[in-house]
């Protein structure tokens, strides 16, 4: 009798934890998107989150995930990780803020693995978690482009800190910002620095065949023939690759002034390297994709005199921004790259709308589309470096083109491109 009794009772317990784990939406994936932090890029973010429903509609209650999306592993992770940190940063200390609203505020970091791939399943487990409300990111043009058709399926609005690639914001979409410069600006504002300051008559572009990579050669192609710069050779390169001598031979019979490469240091440290090897002696120069304290790591001593235009200033030019870095470097034990500070201001552009669309719907948790509504109308918001007000198709009427060059290992600011 006993032994019927128990078994009766064990049943009824399976059966109630049956029931409950059926509620639970099955195993890791309650509230849509929820990933073990390992497959998401969360190990060790700090303020990481785990994915989960939660976060109710109820006055002053519930989680927000703010998520990233940047490159956290492979060759391109030095800069994801610089982004993700700054964002980290903003977020960290405006948390407390949004515990006295009543809200636990989180980061969500996604590691997209600068992979167009990657980065739209990354979009998708975001868009199919209620909790996230916005995204900073990506570094990558060729990743944001697809990923942004996901966003703008889910109200999810995003704010670029590093994408410059023109396509992503004549696209239309109305999820879609940035608080950088677009390619047909920072391209031909290089080319003119070229021309202008460097004296170069003849150039030699190769590029990464990427949406980033061959956008900005492709300006900058343009604007050395609308001012009588000689193109003695254009041609693309495979990223991955570890030697380059076809095109590298190629460029040295040419004797150009100036080799310019539209891609990311990894590749840039290669090329320039291989190049000082068959005895290139003229300029070597690129764009953003070149901002990373990596590349000399690549290069060796073939990376002094390296030039790069950027659509990130240099924070440290201002006492406010020295300090900034002082106090990234004292969270984070590194000195921030170039664009830990356009991670930090997307972030903070982010969070001024969630909180401008908390307020305007009384104190409760607002939905996606009222946070895009206020993100979308930032105007003259002014972040530790960028000034930020967004255009109707999301690009800030603010963002400026900057110089600098690579000496003794380190990147030297030049100064505002004009």
């Amino acid at each position: 009798m006993k032994r019927k009794k128990r078994t009766s009772l064990l049943a009824a317990v399976v059966a109630v934890c049956m029931i409950a784990a059926g509620c639970g939406g099955g195993g890791g994936a309650a509230g849509g998107g929820g990933q073990p932090a390992e497959q998401t890029g969360n190990a060790g973010s700090g303020g990481s989150a785990e994915a989960g429903a939660g976060g109710g509609q109820g006055a002053g209650g519930g989680k927000i995930l703010i998520a990233t999306q940047t490159p956290l592993s492979g060759p391109q992770s030095n800069v994801g990780e610089a982004i993700k940190l700054g964002a980290e940063l903003a977020l960290m200390e405006q948390k407390e803020d949004f515990n006295k609203l009543g809200f636990d505020l989180q980061l969500f970091p996604q590691d997209d693995q600068g992979d167009p791939k990657q980065g739209v399943a990354n979009a998708e487990q975001l868009v199919s978690n209620p909790d996230v409300l916005a995204v900073v990111g990506h570094y990558n043009t060729g990743v944001a482009i697809p990923a942004s058709v996901k966003y703008e399926q889910g109200n999810l609005v995003v704010v670029g800190p590093a994408n410059t690639g023109v396509q992503l914001t004549e696209e239309g979409k109305k999820t879609v910002h940035r608080i950088c410069a677009r390619d047909d600006l920072e391209g031909p504002k290089g080319a003119l620095y070229a021309k202008n300051q460097l004296g170069v008559k003849s150039a030699f572009i190769i590029h990464d065949k990427t949406a980033y990579g061959q956008g900005v050669a492709d300006e900058v192609k343009a604007q050395f023939e609308k001012d009588g710069v000689q193109i003695l050779g254009y041609e693309g390169i495979t990223p991955g690759e570890k030697d380059y001598s076809s095109v590298i031979n190629l460029v040295v019979s040419k004797n150009p002034d100036m080799i310019f490469f539209g891609g990311l240091y990894p590749e840039g440290g290669i090329l320039v390297k291989q190049a000082r090897e068959k005895n290139f002696k003229g300029y070597f120069m690129g764009s953003a994709g070149l901002a990373s304290s990596e590349l000399p790591k690549i290069a060796g001593a073939a990376a002094e005199g390296v030039v790069f235009s950027s659509v990130a200033g240099d924070v440290t030019q201002s006492d406010e921004g020295k300090k900034w870095a002082a106090k990234y470097k004292e969270k984070f034990g590194k000195e921030p790259e170039s664009f830990s500070i356009y991670g930090y201001d997307a972030m903070l552009v982010v969070l001024h709308g969630l909180k401008e669309a908390i307020d305007k719907n009384g104190g409760k948790k607002p939905s996606r589309e009222q946070v895009l509504e206020a993100v979308h109308h930032t105007t003259d918001f002014q972040g530790m470096f960028t000034k930020v007000s967004f255009d109707e198709k999301g690009d800030n009427k603010y963002a400026s083109i900057f110089m600098y060059k690579f000496e003794n290992g380190q990147q030297v600011f030049i100064g505002k491109a004009e």
